[in-house]
């Protein structure tokens, strides 16, 4: 209550002489909240992200760099770091995973890949973290320490951790030789709103300097939403079509562009499968369980695809009667 509390009077600092009503408007997986601020000619959102869990300067020179570019972010009207409130414009609240069906996908994905195109084209060296192979790793290890030690309570034999360690310096070898461009990091149907212009993009606080295929990876490899493989593919070459054509550095052979989204993918669904273990065991959050399926069912397709990845694919084969156990 006296956060809740230290909100209100700041908000009321803000605008003095004007009433309006406050209601949760969304919150994630991090301690940040978010409230929406209506008024009689307007709506705000306040970001409340407490300063003892939560820097909020990320997000607002992230929000100031994509904004630059001209992707559709909330714009930043106030700001109080010592507590930790930041006053958004509001950019709606219907979510793409709320909006897309066999109607609006084509127009959504388009637009998103438009979008993705756009602050593609603006970034700028040095800006943002480097996504490099420190933090590949890191993410990836998450697997190893969540998923299969925690989640399944698997116990890796010296030799199986060896395949493991050699799947991952390839997959890196691919990250890493990668062209650069600003990445969202979770560029996908929860974080990007129907808006106009469209889309809305939310969440970028984690973005970073890297591998120009991995928003790609997020949006049509995501865990909330499954669409048919040839529609996937569909939308692909569409977004490698027009970013070749606007100059961005994609491979000029599209299978070796495609051969680079899946092994993109494959280091995010690794990543991914951790974090949903630890957001279950470590954080008590039971709902990303049922996500895992689908995460996994993408990381196997991949694995049949690519000899590189049959390591990887034996000790999933090895693994598969815990997992399914553990998904009942």
């Amino acid at each position: 209550m006296q956060r809740q509390q230290q909100l209100t009077d700041w908000l009321n600092s803000q605008f003095p002489a004007d009433s309006y009503t406050l209601a949760p408007a969304a919150a994630d997986a991090s301690f940040r909240r978010y409230f929406r601020a209506t008024f009689a000619d307007k709506t705000l959102i306040v970001m409340d992200a407490p300063p003892e869990h939560e820097d909020c300067r990320p997000f607002i020179h992230v929000a100031e760099l994509f904004e630059a570019t001209g992707v559709h972010v909330p714009h930043i009207h106030a700001q109080d770091l010592a507590q930790g409130f930041l006053l958004l414009s509001d950019l709606g609240n219907t979510t793409y995973l709320q909006a897309l069906n066999a109607q609006t996908a084509k127009p959504l994905y388009t637009a998103a890949c438009d979008a993705l195109i756009q602050l593609q084209l603006g970034a700028r060296t040095a800006e943002l973290p480097a996504y490099d192979e420190a933090l590949l790793r890191r993410e990836m290890q998450l697997f190893p320490d969540w998923y299969l030690a925690k989640h399944l309570e698997i116990t890796m034999t010296d030799a199986q951790q060896a395949k493991l360690a050699q799947v991952f310096d390839r997959i890196l070898a691919n990250n890493l030789a990668q062209p650069c461009v600003y990445v969202h990091r979770d560029y996908h149907s929860r974080n990007l709103m129907v808006s106009a212009p469209n889309p809305g993009v939310l969440d970028f606080q984690d973005a970073v300097f890297g591998p120009i295929t991995y928003d790609l990876a997020s949006l049509f490899k995501e865990a909330y939403i499954q669409w048919d493989e040839e529609l996937v593919m569909d939308w692909l070459i569409r977004y490698w079509e027009k970013a070749r054509k606007a100059g961005l550095p994609v491979r000029a052979d599209f299978g070796e562009f495609y051969r680079d989204y899946e092994m993109m993918g494959v280091q995010r669904h690794l990543k991914v499968l951790g974090i949903f273990a630890r957001l279950y065991h470590r954080d008590g959050k039971a709902g990303y369980l049922n996500d895992m399926p689908l995460v996994m069912h993408y990381l196997r397709a991949a694995c049949v695809r690519y000899i590189d990845l049959k390591p990887l694919l034996n000790l999933l084969d090895i693994w598969q009667p815990i997992i399914e156990q553990k998904s009942k």
